[in-house]
């Protein structure tokens, strides 16, 4: 991010403070489908996550006050996403088991082939993978979370935050390689 973009974000934050609906627009415009994203991929259900999206915003435009920026506005914004999201899988009464236990056989894959799979296939395989695991796989994989910021955001121990992470990766690659989600014209080389 350059030095230009930094002092128009700044601008419009100190606007948006001040109540300026259209600086509060021009946040949610340059925003809003990188935050969906983030949402939708957490909830999987677009109308949830349209819904977490709206509230994610509203939140964040009255708490703009705590907004100090030590961290791009996009940056804290996501944060309050990713919360609005979790909260609302916990609402939905779907809690993270503890699996510090849980042994995961892995077989070793380097001799095969994987097919060629299209993002929307991937992206729909990664939908289908049960909530914790697939919710650990976004904050990690695609987010950038470490195991640790994960089990303190989802009051889980950092093991358990691994073990659903190769689970998810497992549940992934076997998914894939049954060609659930592979076009025929991808068909599985063995």
């Amino acid at each position: 991010m350059d030095i230009e973009t930094i002092d128009i974000n700044k601008r419009l934050i100190e606007r948006a403070r001040q109540g300026d609906q259209q600086a509060m627009y021009r946040l949610y415009k340059s925003h809003v489908q990188a935050m969906y994203n983030t949402c939708v991929r957490i909830v999987v259900n677009q109308y949830d996550a349209e819904d977490i999206l709206q509230e994610s915003f509203v939140s964040a435009f009255k708490s703009l006050d705590f907004y100090k920026g030590e961290s791009s506005f996009g940056t804290w914004l996501k944060r309050i996403v990713i919360n609005k999201s979790l909260n609302h899988l916990r609402q939905k009464k779907q809690a993270f088991t503890d699996l510090d236990n849980l042994q995961i056989a892995y077989e070793e894959t380097d001799d095969e082939e994987i097919p060629e799979v299209t993002p929307e296939a991937i992206h729909e395989a990664i939908k289908s993978l049960p909530e914790k695991a697939r919710v650990i796989l976004n904050l990690y994989l695609l987010e950038g979370y470490m195991h640790k910021e994960i089990a303190e955001m989802l009051d889980i121990s950092e093991s358990t935050s691994k073990s659903q992470y190769q689970r998810a990766r497992k549940l992934l690659q076997e998914k894939l390689k049954g060609n659930e989600f592979v076009s025929k014209s991808n068909e599985l080389k063995v």
